[in-house]
Formats: C-alpha cells, structure tokens, sequence
C-alpha cells in the first residue's frame, strides 16, 4: 500500500465556547474552554491515520511542551513522526476558536509552522516514491506549497491541496495539484464565477464540498453531487479536514473516484459529532456498515 505524506502544519487548538460572540470592545462570559491538538495538516494525517495505513506527518513543533504534546498524540492515532522536526527557540503553533451558533471562528498563530519551507523538507521529499500520496493545505508559506506540488508533478506524486485557510493561488499552483478541494466559500473567492462553470473548468480536479449535502464535480461529461451524511453537530471545526483525509485513504485503497469522495463526506459526518478538531474523526470500523466501496 502506498504512503500518505501530509505536509502542513501543527498546533495547539485552545478552544472557547459561547452562546454570545463579543463586539469590539466587548467582554461576555463564556460556557466552556479546552485545550486540544490541531493545525490542518495534523487534523488531516490523524484523519486519514484512524482510516487508513502508512500516514506520514512532515512539519515543524516548537521547542515547548505543546511540540511535545503534538508528538505523543500523532504516536496514540499511528501517525509516524519520523519527519516531524523541533525548530529551537521557536513556539509551537496555535490556533484560538470560538465556537457559537454551531459555527466556528479562528484565529492562527503560525509560529513554528512558517519554518515548513520547501528548503527544509527537500531531503524528505527526496524519499517519496511514484505513487504516493501527498496532501497539503495552506497554513505554511504559499511557495512551500507551490514548489511541493511542482515537485509531486514531476516525480509522479498524486497531490491533494485543501485550499483552506483561503488565500489567492497561482493557476500553476491549480494546475500542478491533482486534485483541488475547497469549500463552496473558498471556491467562490477563488474562482470569482459560478460553480458550475468552474468544476467544468477543472474536470475530476476540483471538488467542491457543500457541507452536508455532500460535494460536487465535474467528470468531463456531467456535473455529479455526491450524497453528504446529516449528524446531530457538535462541533464543525475539523469537518474539512477529515474530508481531506478520509479522501487521501480513499485514493489510497485505490476505490474509484465517486466512491473515495463518498468515504470523505462520511468520515466528515462523524466528525461533527464530537468536540475539537479530532474528537469526533471515525476509525475504519466506526463507517464501514455505512460504506458501499
């Protein structure tokens, strides 16, 4: 079985809850407070680590007992950490949400994360072999990003990019990534036109997720929904990423396109249902019944 390598970034989710979000200058009283591991790269390898085999995390920790933490939770989901470096004298990075309204708010501090440089990983790259699947998201630096997937192309990686949190991407950037996986908000900011005309732009490339409705493409000949999973929600913070996942093991296991899209919409179902961006991420056993691959 092929390796999953996600290259991203790491951190510490400090995570409030409230029924009111403050204006500027306001103070409320909040419900609850925790403190869990996150970042987008390490919600996705836990993501695709509970579904799937041979997960690999390549990233940046600070020197503080939050790096620690990170390590101890990626060794309890079978994350290999082989490729996950301390930056000295650099903080880990963290991400402070605020839950409201079955919805959430986020502001990251990347820290350790901006030394995810392509100069930094290049040994590592070095490793990957034809086939392998790499997934990337955009909380480390844009030319990182950029010249991983140009490498990916070159060496017959297969490449997701999850193009969350949003920012303006190169079209060589679209064109080097095989597949593409925003949001219908990301899509829009994107490609500033209407969905179907952009999945028709970008056949079997790009997907659109569309929360629990499900998630969209184009296959050269029709535009296909395929069916979402409705839960009771508890928390949406790492939906997307489970979605992204959950879609890196489906092309793993080697199921046909639909169907791994499929397996991401469920696995993205299920994370809802708990708290913090990896409380409610499913094993294998967990949607199996649910699955028809």
């Amino acid at each position: 079985m092929k390796n999953i390598y996600v290259i991203g970034s790491v951190s510490i989710d400090l995570v409030v809850s409230t029924r009111v979000v403050p204006k500027k200058g306001e103070t409320v009283l909040g419900e609850s407070f925790f403190r869990t591991t996150g970042g987008k790269g390490a919600n996705q390898a836990v993501a695709a680590a509970r579904l799937g085999e041979n997960v690999h995390m390549i990233g940046r920790i600070g020197d503080d007992d939050f790096g620690q933490e990170i390590v101890e939770n990626f060794k309890r989901n079978q994350v290999d950490v082989t490729h996950l470096s301390i930056v000295p004298h650099m903080a880990t990075g963290t991400a402070h949400i605020t839950l409201a309204d079955n919805d959430n708010s986020i502001i990251v501090v990347p820290s350790a994360n901006n030394e995810v440089t392509f100069r930094n990983i290049k040994d590592q790259l070095a490793q990957l072999e034809e086939g392998d699947i790499v997934l990337l998201q955009q909380e480390i630096p844009a030319d990182t990003v950029a010249r991983v997937l140009a490498y990916c192309k070159q060496h017959g990686v297969i490449s997701i990019l999850n193009p969350a949190p949003y920012r303006d991407i190169d079209e060589a950037v679209i064109e080097n990534a095989d597949y593409l996986t925003p949001n219908e908000t990301e899509s829009a900011a994107l490609f500033k036109e209407d969905l179907d005309e952009a999945l028709e732009r970008y056949p079997n490339k790009l997907i659109v997720t569309i929360g629990d409705k499900g998630a969209r493409y184009f296959n050269g000949e029709n535009h296909v929904t395929v069916k979402g999973f409705k839960r009771d929600v508890k928390d949406t913070t790492g939906a997307g990423d489970t979605f992204n996942g959950a879609l890196a093991v489906g092309l793993q296991k080697g199921v046909a396109f639909d169907k791994a899209i499929e397996l991401a919409n469920l696995a993205a179902s299920y994370s809802v249902t708990g708290m913090g961006a990896q409380g409610g991420m499913p094993t294998w056993q967990d949607i199996e019944g649910e699955l028809n691959v």
